[in-house]
Parts: structure tokens; sequence; C-alpha cells
């Protein structure tokens, strides 16, 4: 199984990617990384970071292996159906959802976290907000 490594300051945490379960947002995720962006808090969608990836140019997903009530350390990727294409990061409770209504992401792998690791990155992106973090395969 494949792996994506997550790298924020001085923390690095990987990640095992769902080939089974979302093989075609996987090949597109291998078509961007690796990928140099910020992560900052969600606004809408509850305990959660994000990486706004509207620069990539995603060819057209279908919705596999989507959710929109990730589990704590699942990694989404929203190919924009109706909203900024985005790479979720749940740290806790979350409903993924913009001001357009509630978004199902395409759930493409498992973060290799903590609870407490998840809720001190949720912490550190409300008190210090965005933060550069570097996403790239294993």
């Amino acid at each position: 199984m494949g792996e994506l490594e997550f790298i924020l300051g001085d923390q690095t945490f990987t990640a095992t990617l769902l080939e089974d379960e979302a093989p075609e947002s996987i090949a597109a995720m291998r078509e961007f990384l690796p990928l140099d962006s910020e992560i900052q808090h969600v606004r809408w969608s509850g305990f959660a970071g994000w990486v706004n990836i509207d620069e990539v140019d995603l060819p057209d997903l279908p919705r596999e292996n989507h959710t929109v009530y990730p589990s704590r350390g699942d990694v989404l990727l929203y190919p924009g159906y109706k909203n900024d294409q985005e790479i979720l990061i749940p740290c806790g409770p979350t409903c993924f959802k913009s001001p357009a209504g509630e978004l199902a992401g395409n759930h493409v792998a498992i973060l290799d976290a903590t609870r407490e690791e998840l809720a001190s990155l949720e912490v550190s992106l409300l008190e210090d907000g965005s933060q550069p973090i570097t996403i790239r395969e294993r």
C-alpha cells in the first residue's frame, strides 16, 4: 500500500492511501504531488484543516468512497463539484460543508496520528493561523 507524507513545520505524519476504495482520486493526486501549500482551519466544517488546491488542474473525478461526515484523521480530496477544490484533514468532529451546503469529499487516505496530535494541530491552526504544509508520496 502506498503512503502519503504530510510535513507541517517540525511535525511529519504519514497516511495510508486507500487505493482500492478511491483509485481515480489517488491517481489524480499522484499527478500533482508533491504539493507545497498552506493549511488553514476550516470555516464551516467543524474541527479540521483544509488545503486549497484550486491551482491544480484535476480531471473530472467520480464520487468514490465519498463522505460528508469524515472521521478524525480521514483525508478527503474534494474535486470542487460545488466549491473550491481542496484537501480536508479532520482533527475532530467534522461535517464537511461550505456556504453552498454539505459537501461529500472522496476519502483517499487515513492519517496515522493520535487524537492528541490532531487536537494539537487544530488548536494551532485556530490560534496561529495558516501554516506551511508539504504533501508528498512516500
